[in-house]
């Protein structure tokens, strides 16, 4: 599927907020009780989005990447309590493994990718482990949503961190790729995308037409990555 532009990968000078410190702890101890990352059993009570935002904000964060001599910004989220996460293979193409820092909500401490567990350029998804433990985390959808279902968008777009957005499903464009009219920008690809429920059910990636500010957005489904899940 073609489209215009991708949300992230993007040239991006130093902004007010995007200096961190580099976190020497070294990689920390995995907790011993990991939280289910599929949903088994959906709630029957649909959340407000301010609820949304207050619950799973902290889970979505800025990623910095670059390739020695540019510098990107993009999102990404976790997945699970033990910093096991997701975004877009196009925020970490052609940079530089190890110089990539992870930036939570509300810390200037530089986290790090510990490892790559699998990504592909095709369905444009990295899934990863961030060196950092009992984070908070989005648990992933069951379901996809159908067309017409209200879905919410948490990323920084223009390294504006934590913006949120929401809209609907507007179309499925392949198996994977859903367009919909939550508003994106460069920034936000790697973002989440969450249902009224509260679970994630795809990644923020881009739009097909630059510029637009119509419902011309998409995402790829959370379903890309499940078959990578132990």
């Amino acid at each position: 599927m073609s489209c215009a532009h991708k949300s992230g990968h993007r040239r991006d000078r130093e902004r007010p907020g995007t200096t961190m410190a580099d976190c020497s702890n070294g990689k920390s101890s995995r907790s011993t009780a990991r939280k289910s990352i599929i949903v088994n059993k959906r709630s029957s009570d649909k959340l407000e989005g301010s609820q949304i935002f207050d619950r799973y904000g902290s889970a979505v964060f800025m990623v910095f990447t670059t390739d020695g001599s540019n510098a990107y910004q993009g999102s990404g989220f976790f997945i699970d309590n033990g910093g096991l996460a997701v975004s877009n293979y196009h925020v970490f193409k052609g940079t530089g493994i190890g110089l990539e820092q992870i930036k939570l909500v509300g810390s200037d401490v530089a986290y790090k990718v510990t490892e790559i567990i699998t990504r592909s350029e095709d369905e444009d998804f990295i899934l990863f482990r961030v060196d950092c433990d009992n984070n908070n985390y989005i648990p992933i959808a069951t379901e996809k949503p159908k067309i017409g279902e209200k879905v919410y968008a948490i990323g920084s777009p223009r390294g504006l961190e934590n913006t949120f957005s929401s809209g609907e499903v507007s179309q499925w464009r392949a198996d994977n790729l859903m367009q919909i009219s939550a508003l994106i920008d460069h920034g936000s690809s790697g973002g989440a995308l969450i249902n009224e429920y509260g679970e994630v059910v795809g990644i923020t990636s881009g739009s097909f037409a630059d510029g637009s500010q119509a419902n011309l957005n998409y995402a790829w489904s959370i379903d890309i990555v499940k078959p990578y899940l132990r």
